[in-house]
């Protein structure tokens, strides 16, 4: 009897200790989540970045009168496609990886491709389908058989109305700007373009017509009836409000990416690529950089570009300086004269996605052992960089703004690029870091040119290749504690 109730009270204390410990560690974990700091954005923002790559796409009059800006006074009749499938234009983007499409329902020559109730220059009055066209909705249509996202481009500038530069063209704008937010389904993303104002056919003045890029569309009331009828879509423009320009037409992003602008700084038309690219590091609203590009030089079709496609390699190049510099990659399709993407275009696009897919398919840290130089819990490890769980990250102290992870691989492997990640819902932290790889006596800095400043939603580093025993990402400077939820590692011709 002796002897069990001293067992008893034994396992009783035991118990007790056992449970405070992992009351403890619960608490500890629970108690210890970072703060956000802002701006941070939102599940919208999140979602859209986690896309990586969309589609653009510019049809209209211009492909068939082989134009780039048209002046606003082609004859309707001109636009007649005699093949259209946008389903044909779905399938290949689901192919090359992209998660949605944006379609210039109207661009500055005014021509509308759905048949608008406000104006007679739309493909109502031109021979597709003998007139019962209409190209927005059969995209649509496409978009929701095959699961992809999509959006409109409504030009604020119009070259073919008479009324613009008045306000009646303002209440024309919204006016149209509401048949598409109202008629089409949902709506992921509404692009205002930063072209406005100049020389046009304006009803048959053909004059140039200057308005202030700042005040005359009255955008706060364009914002709002987005926000209205589609409160999901997202709003570019060259200052967002939910996703900006990056300030050039390459594809390419600024290696120092800040998902921020200082609100109100940013007008339609900002001349500055030097602040479009970055962004403002002490920005006060979340607004990413979204990176549009044409794979033909022109962005709608002109015969005499079918031999200048850009390459498969030349487009994975592109998804390296836009998503992997905390961008998005928006990639635009001039749609043929027949109506379909060029086989050409749709081959490249491909054949693009598979090389990238190969190249960051197999990550070379998957089994290596992490260890941090410091971390706030069980709940933010080091391990949860490696659990292929964007939601989990790992994080120091509140106060630490200097901190490392080291990678022991099991045996020698040969590497060239990192990718790494922040969890952005908690806002961008990170504002320098290196990369170290060891040979197994001692550690160096990865071979390369590109700056190890911002990451955000993603970072790829690429560097020549090294043999590596081990690896170590240091955070040299932050905004608040680090939290970072991936880290991987690739050699690029593994996967090829």
């Amino acid at each position: 009897m002796r002897r069990a109730a001293v067992l008893a009270v034994i396992g009783a204390v035991a118990g007790a200790l056992i449970g405070a410990g992992i009351a403890a560690c619960w608490t500890e974990g629970r108690k210890s989540a970072p703060e956000a700091i802002g701006p941070v954005p939102t599940a919208e923002q999140i979602a859209w970045q986690e896309d990586e790559v969309w589609a653009f796409v510019h049809f209209g009059p211009n492909t068939f009168t082989d134009s780039e800006w048209g002046y606003g006074d082609a004859d309707p009749a001109v636009f007649n496609p005699t093949a259209l499938d946008c389903r044909q234009w779905v399938r290949t983007f689901k192919a090359a990886g992209i998660k949605g499409v944006i379609l210039t329902a109207k661009h500055h020559d005014g021509f509308c491709l759905w048949p608008s109730a406000y104006t007679d220059y739309s493909v109502a009055a031109s021979p597709f389908r003998d007139g019962g066209g209409d190209v927005v909705g059969e995209l649509a249509r496409a978009c929701k058989e095959h699961g992809l996202k999509f959006g409109v481009y409504l030009s604020p500038w119009d070259r073919h109305q008479a009324s613009y530069g008045t306000s009646d063209y303002v209440r024309y704008y919204q006016n149209q700007l509401r048949e598409l937010l109202t008629n089409y389904g949902t709506i992921s993303e509404v692009w205002l373009d930063g072209a406005n104002g100049g020389d046009g056919w304006y009803g048959g003045a053909r004059e140039t017509r200057t308005i202030d890029r700042r005040t005359y569309y009255h955008f706060p009331a364009i914002h709002a009836i987005i926000h209205e009828l589609q409160p999901g879509a997202l709003i570019f423009s060259d200052g967002g409000p939910g996703c900006r320009w990056v300030g050039n037409e390459r594809g390419a992003a600024s290696e120092t990416n800040w998902s921020f602008l200082r609100d109100g700084v940013v007008y339609p038309g900002y001349p500055f690529e030097r602040e479009l690219g970055p962004g403002h590091e002490d920005g006060d609203v979340w607004i990413p950089a979204e990176c549009d590009v044409s794979i033909r030089k022109g962005w709608f079709y002109h015969p005499g570009e079918d031999g200048a496609v850009k390459t498969p390699e030349q487009l994975a190049e592109l998804y390296y300086r836009s998503v992997g510099r905390n961008g998005k990659l928006l990639i635009n399709f001039p749609v043929d004269r027949e109506g379909l993407v060029h086989p050409i275009d749709s081959a490249n696009a491909v054949e693009a996605h598979r090389i990238v897919s190969g190249q960051l398919g197999n990550d070379l840290l998957s089994g290596a052992r992490v260890r941090a130089s410091e971390t706030r819990g069980l709940r933010y490890r080091a391990s949860r960089v490696s659990d292929a769980r964007p939601a989990t990250f790992w994080a120091p102290k509140d106060s630490t703004r200097e901190a490392s992870l080291v990678f022991t691989l099991k045996k020698k492997k040969t590497l060239d690029r990192v990718l790494l990640q922040e969890n952005i819902a908690l806002g961008q932290r990170v504002k320098s870091f290196t990369i170290e790889y060891s040979d197994g006596s001692d550690w160096h800095p990865v071979p390369t040119q590109e700056q190890m400043t911002t990451i955000g939603y993603k970072r790829i580093v690429r560097f020549d290749p090294v043999e590596a025993t081990a690896l170590r990402i240091s955070i040299t400077d932050a905004r608040a504690c680090p939290c970072i939820s991936s880290v991987q590692a690739f050699l690029a011709d593994a996967g090829l």
